[in-house]
């Protein structure tokens, strides 16, 4: 039910009585009683939206989660962000697991059966099943670190990959000496992350030399040419999520051998890395992020329409330290500090 309180009517809306009314006319009471109620109707068109006169109290459009069918400890990880998504809809999103093969017209049949007009795709898998939905149903991903090339330009993309902006502060709060940051990154994962970089380390007084590398070899010696020649004071290292630049079982051993014997600054955008000897990482609060996809399906369902592909890096995020490495570089992290982090290795 609308209340509405009305005060003095618009000049249009004021209905004169006619004369046989106020002579005691009954008739013509209820006719002029009518018009004024049809005027007044009339004029709250104009001041209500017509989906709230026309929706029923309570109502929403429903948005679907499609995330994949899969063991633990991800199914955990997806159903804690869906958790979020949940608490920012405001009810439970109709959700969808999806196997290795799925058939997308059956898919596509169940969501307009429901009246499903966005959905927010979780995973590679869950992303790869949505596409197949592309140009009936709005798609918003989540779940992911870098863009497939197969991704159309009307899906938004909430990127894993650790907001760099987010980094660099952390990285001065924790080492303010710090100047200079070497990445090295392939350009067919991460290019659209260092453009974002760039802006952000200029924001922050912070030059940064990004380097492309497409091979597993010139990597290597991008990493061998820094450690050679850094000034371990300023420069630090930053790891992104990239498959070919630091690539796990040599380079990335080599990086921690070298980081530590040198005592240069190492940190990266994979939590797991820290765990192994880098000094720091951010990584996704997953409720948090869960909460910020369902404003991103409830935004595209108020535009109506496809928004111009943005890819959105990650914004809520924990922290992770590696106290062992901080005391070698001579940064002393009490047991109260450590509260301050999220994830603290090495593990008590």
């Amino acid at each position: 039910m609308i209340i509405v309180a009305v005060g003095e009517l618009p000049p249009q809306t004021r209905t004169r009585m006619p004369a046989t009314t106020r002579r005691g006319d009954s008739a013509s009471l209820h006719q002029a009683l009518a018009a004024a109620s049809a005027l007044l109707l009339a004029w709250l068109a104009f001041l209500i939206p017509a989906s709230v006169l026309a929706a029923p109290s309570g109502s929403r459009q429903p948005i679907a989660v499609i995330y994949p069918d899969i063991g633990e400890p991800y199914r955990s990880v997806f159903g804690t962000i869906i958790e979020g998504i949940d608490e920012k809809n405001g009810r439970p999103v109709v959700r969808i697991a999806v196997g290795a093969t799925h058939d997308p017209r059956v898919l596509a049949g169940e969501l307009r059966g429901q009246g499903i007009r966005v959905v927010i795709a979780l995973g590679r898998n869950g992303l790869k099943a949505a596409m197949g939905l592309e140009g009936e149903i709005g798609i918003v991903a989540g779940g992911i670190v870098g863009v497939p090339e197969e991704v159309s330009a009307s899906v938004s993309i909430h990127s894993l990959a650790p907001d760099p902006g987010l980094l660099f502060d952390r990285l001065k709060s924790m080492m303010p000496a710090v100047r200079r940051v070497l990445v090295v990154h392939d350009p067919r994962q991460n290019d659209w992350l260092i453009r974002i970089a760039r802006e952000a380390a200029v924001k922050r007084g912070i030059e940064l030399i990004a380097l492309e590398a497409s091979d597993l070899r010139s990597a290597t010696l991008y990493y061998q040419e820094f450690f050679a020649q850094a000034d371990v004071k300023t420069d630090a290292l930053w790891l992104p999520q990239d498959t070919t630049t630091v690539e796990e079982s040599t380079v990335l051993p080599m990086i921690l051998q070298e980081s530590w014997n040198r005592g240069a600054v190492v940190f990266s955008s994979s939590v797991a890395h820290v765990g192994r000897g880098v000094l720091f990482s951010l990584y996704p609060d997953n409720v948090a992020l869960g909460r910020t996809l369902a404003v991103s399906a409830l935004t595209r369902l108020a535009a109506n329409g496809p928004p111009a592909r943005v890819v959105t890096p990650l914004q809520t995020v924990r922290i992770a330290v590696n106290v062992r490495t901080a005391r070698h570089l001579g940064l002393a992290i009490s047991r109260t500090e450590q509260q301050s982090f999220d994830l603290v290795f090495p593990r008590q």
